[in-house]
Formats: C-alpha cells, structure tokens, sequence
C-alpha cells in the first residue's frame, strides 16, 4: 500500500486529515466524520513503511528518542501537509492534516468586517483560540496574509512546524520552525525582539515563559498574535493568569488589561445543507469596561460585556449558533452541541422552530 496514493485519494475526497493506524484501513476525516477507505487493514509494516517514506533521519531519530515528531511536508501540485508520526502499541501511527493552499478573506472565514481593524493596530495581543481542528491557524494565517498584502512591515512567525508559507508581499517575512530554526518558542519570541519585528506570531503558548514573553512583546510595543486551546474569551483570560504564581497574579492582569486587544474563539460545525464545515466565533474585542474587569479579577463579568457589544464588534458564541441555526446553515442538534449554555440556546432557538418541532425538542413555551 502506497501512502501517495492514499493522500491522492485523500485530495479527491476531500478529507482534512488522514489517520493510518495498525489495525484498520486508511481513515478519512471528511466533514467532521472519520471514514474508512477500503478493507485493507494496516499491519506494522504498512505504518512502518509510511514513516520511513516521508521522515527524515532526523525525525527518524527523534521518534525513537521521545516517541514523536511534528512536521510539515510538501506533496504534489503545491499542497502541503502537517504531519504527526509518533509510536503506539509498539508500532508506528501517522496523522496527517491537509494544509489550504490558498489564503481565505475574513468574509469566507465568516468573521467580522472589524476584524480588519485588529489587523492595523500597531501593538496589542490578540488570541485565537478554540480546540484542536477548529480552524485557528486558518484564521491566523488569513490574518497575517491581509497584514503582509496591506501592511509595509517585518512580520515574524514562530510555528512547530511552519504550516503556511508566507511570501514577502508589502512585509518582510521571517518563519522560524521550533526543533528546527530555533529551540523553543520563549527562546524565539525572545529573539525576534532583537530583529526589528512589527508584527510576531507565537503558534501556540504552551508554558509559562511563552506566554511571559508574549506579554512583554505586546507591551513593548508589536502586535502578537497567539493560539490557546480555551474556550471563550473569559476562559482564556483566567487560563493564562491561572498559569502564573500567585504573587505574580496581579501583576499579570495589569499587563494583559493593558496589552489585550481581542480574542477570537472558535469552533467549526457540520453544515445541515451541504458537505463542509463552517466556522462560529466568540468575538471579545477590549473595551475600558472589559480592561478594568480583566485588571480587578472580575472576568466572569466579560460576558455580560459581549452580549452587549456589538457595536465594538463582540459577539457570543451562543449568538452566532442561533443565527446559524435561524439561517438554516446547521442543524438544532449540531448548534445546541456546540453552545455554552443549552438550556437558554434551546429557549432561545423554539422561536425558529415550528410549533411540531418544539415540543420534540422538549423546549415548547407557551407564551
């Protein structure tokens, strides 16, 4: 069995992501579902051969030594791959997610139009996050490449691995890969205010020091962009504060009351009408309100705020599932799975049902 021809057939089906694992056939994600490609099931030396044909010796090596390695690879016609290899049950398992070749606008992504002023600021931070596979570094990447179009400035990524390649347009772009160009993303973020940057991407903050010096970098005047795997914007905020130490606390909200212009948190839904997926974002853009909330510890407040805001440009996520669902786009069941809150979506949702419907779903009201 021949790996080319599964991620050939993987382009044509129009997958996400591939997983071949001892056991079973090549597995497709399409449209959010796993889905078995033929009866052929993988044994060792399948997963084996498929890990020596695109790994160098040096990820080789780095699977044996720490039981996996993350890499991006180029296939045919342009198209590019993020790859995990990584060890299981004493063989060799390989999940490989299919990279969009081309840049999206914030209109195809479905994000606000306000998004464009994030985009101009000179310094800040702004956070896109939301679980693995909701789209973030699509997001991202549109982000980056409407700043490099637009923007006459010295952009810095730092990615483990690169998933994207960003050309130089009206920016000077530098990419720096962890475990390849640099050792770690602290010691990258560190560096890069040393190279003249305006605009800096830090692919995850994963510990401590990353998030430290992201801070500092957006108080020291550059606008970062960063990913957390949180959920909401108030869950975000209290995820980077609850990493740091006690005492440290206070100083931390301070710093990100001050640097903190957005987070954009995101998860992505099957469609009810057609194959695809389609994005629905929670949306906190700084206002002084939430600034002195985020500075006095009061983040349970901040939704209070988005439900509020949307002349700043916030939104809920709840709010942006019920106009999915009003449009028609997903179904009642996709939507409240996604929501934060089920019980006020579903009162919330029967206006949009018909009278049959409600009383199915259990959440027919009489008024």
């Amino acid at each position: 069995m021949d790996i080319i021809e599964i991620l050939k057939e993987a382009l044509t089906r129009g997958a996400s992501d591939v997983h071949l694992s001892v056991g079973r056939p090549p597995t497709f994600r399409i449209d959010g579902k796993m889905v078995s490609i033929g009866d052929q099931i993988l044994n060792v030396k399948n997963t084996e051969n498929f890990i020596q044909s695109i790994t160098s010796e040096h990820h080789r090596s780095q699977i044996d030594r720490v039981g996996g390695v993350d890499f991006g690879f180029n296939f045919e016609r342009g198209v590019r791959f993020r790859a995990s290899a990584f060890k299981q049950r004493g063989s060799y398992g390989l999940v490989l997610r299919l990279l969009p070749s081309k840049f999206y606008t914030f209109e195809q992504i479905g994000l606000s139009p306000k998004i464009v002023e994030l985009c101009n600021r000179p310094r800040g931070l702004i956070l896109v996050t939301g679980p693995t596979g909701s789209g973030k570094t699509t997001t991202l990447a549109s982000m980056l490449n409407f700043i490099n179009e637009n923007r006459e400035c010295h952009i810095i990524t730092i990615e483990d691995p690169i998933e994207y390649y960003h050309d130089h347009k009206k920016a000077v772009t530098t990419q720096r890969e962890v475990g390849t160009d640099v050792p770690s993303f602290s010691e990258a973020v560190v560096k890069a205010l040393r190279q003249d940057p305006d605009v800096i991407l830090i692919g995850e903050m994963r510990d401590l020091a990353t998030m430290e010096a992201a801070i500092t970098a957006a108080e020291t005047g550059h606008l970062v962009f960063a990913t957390l795997h949180t959920t909401g914007a108030a869950r975000t905020v209290d995820r980077i504060i609850d990493v740091f130490p006690a005492h440290q606390q206070p100083q931390i909200r301070a710093q990100l009351a001050s640097t903190m212009i957005a987070v954009i948190s995101q998860v992505l839904l099957a469609t009810a009408t057609e194959a695809g997926r389609v994005a629905a974002f929670e949306i906190m853009i700084s206002t002084p309100a939430i600034s002195n909330l985020i500075r006095e510890g009061k983040t349970y407040q901040i939704f209070s705020e988005l439900q509020t805001g949307a002349k700043y440009g916030s939104c809920t996520l709840d709010s942006q599932l019920l106009e999915l669902y009003r449009r028609g786009t997903v179904s009642y069941d996709e939507a409240i799975a996604k929501s934060y809150d089920p019980a006020l979506f579903a009162q919330a949702a029967v206006q949009f049902m018909d009278k049959n419907a409600a009383k199915k779903m259990g959440v027919f009201s009489k008024r």
